[in-house]
This record gives structure tokens, C-alpha cells and sequence, in this order.
């Protein structure tokens, strides 16, 4: 007998007989019923309440929205490969796959969202061309995410049902942050130190 085996025949020994398995109950609230402008406003509070900055506007007023948002930026801006045009800002730069250190050069991301869980507040981004890979909504000082209203889902289990498993999926609920030993909140410590979010909605 091996010594893994002798250690896992003590484990075995001292957990006693084996439990059976038990099931697993699937019966939780899969979708939400609340109407969306519910859902947009509980968002917004969720977003507003981890930190983050939330403009809202109409889908004709995004690129002067997110000009808006960034107008207190200095610095360049780096933007998603499929963000649309329209709401992209004056010298805007897309990214074009550079070393991902070069991207702390500039001071803010602008990229789009998979789907928005609003009930958790959290922004979902699964590397897909509006979303851009994953250093880029990491490693400038400034995110700003673009939420469409039918992105916006109520619950983490719709929201997941929308998700390719297989994709890098990184998911944000307002700026980085963490607290030290006596509970000193510290922001941008591993990822933007600052999230603004444009919410579009009729």
C-alpha cells in the first residue's frame, strides 16, 4: 500500500460509512416578471450603489452621452473592435491587439456588455468584439460600458442562460476595489478604478 492510499483509507475510515447522494433541488426562479423599466431602475440603483456612475439616454443620444462621460477623462481612450461608430468618441483609438502593457498607456476602455444582471448589478463581457478582450476592460484606469435595454435581464440565472460557457467571461459589479486589514476601502486595485455606465433606453 502506498502512502496516498493509507492516507485516503484513514480519510475514508474517519468520514465513516459513505451518505447518499443527495438531490439537488432545481425548483429556483430561473426568469423575472418585473417589467423593464423596473428592471432598468433596479439596475441602476445596484450599479449606483457599488460605485459606479450611470448616465442614461435615449439610442440616438449614446455617442454624446459617452462623450459626456468621459469629458472629466484625461487621456486617450481605447476602444472595443465592434463598438459601433456612433458611439465612439473624437480620437478615439481601437484596439488592435497591441501588447496588452501598452494598454496602460491610455486612460479609459470603452467597450459594449454581453448582459446585465440587475438584480446584482453586475455587467457581464464574454470577449466577443463589442466587448473586446479581456485586458482591455482590465487595465486602463476608466471602463465605460454601454448597456442596451435588451441586454438588461432581472436574475443571475436568465442572466447565465444568455452566456456561452466556453467564452472568457468577465463579469464586473461597479469599479475594482478591495479593503485592506482595517477595512480601508482601496479602488483600482486589480482593474478600473473608475466604471461608467451608459444605460440606453427608450
Amino acid at each position: 500500500m502506498s502512502a496516498r492510499d493509507e492516507v485516503l483509507g484513514r480519510i475514508r475510515s474517519a468520514l465513516g460509512a459513505e451518505l447518499p447522494a443527495v438531490e439537488v433541488r432545481r425548483d429556483y426562479r430561473t426568469t423575472d416578471d418585473r417589467p423593464l423599466p423596473e428592471l432598468l431602475d433596479v439596475l441602476t440603483d445596484r450599479l449606483e450603489d457599488y460605485r459606479a456612475s450611470v448616465l442614461r439616454c435615449a439610442p440616438d443620444a449614446v455617442g454624446a452621452t459617452v462623450a459626456a462621460a468621459l469629458s472629466s477623462v484625461p487621456g486617450d481612450v481605447v476602444v472595443a473592435p465592434g463598438v459601433p461608430a456612433a458611439w465612439r468618441p473624437d480620437g478615439a483609438v481601437e484596439d488592435d491587439g497591441r501588447p496588452a502593457v501598452d494598454l496602460t498607456a491610455f486612460a479609459a476602455t470603452l467597450t459594449g456588455v454581453t448582459v446585465a444582471v440587475a438584480e446584482t448589478g453586475t455587467l457581464v463581457l464574454d470577449a466577443s468584439p463589442a466587448c473586446g478582450r479581456r485586458a482591455l476592460s482590465l487595465l486602463p484606469d476608466c471602463l465605460v460600458c454601454v448597456v442596451t435595454a435588451d441586454q438588461v435581464v432581472g436574475g443571475v440565472p436568465e442572466g447565465l442562460a444568455r452566456l456561452d460557457p466556453l467564452r472568457p467571461l468577465t463579469m464586473i459589479s461597479g469599479p475594482s476595489a478591495t479593503s485592506d486589514i482595517e477595512l480601508q476601502r482601496v479602488e483600482g486595485v486589480h482593474g478600473p478604478r473608475t466604471l461608467l455606465v451608459v444605460l440606453v433606453s427608450d
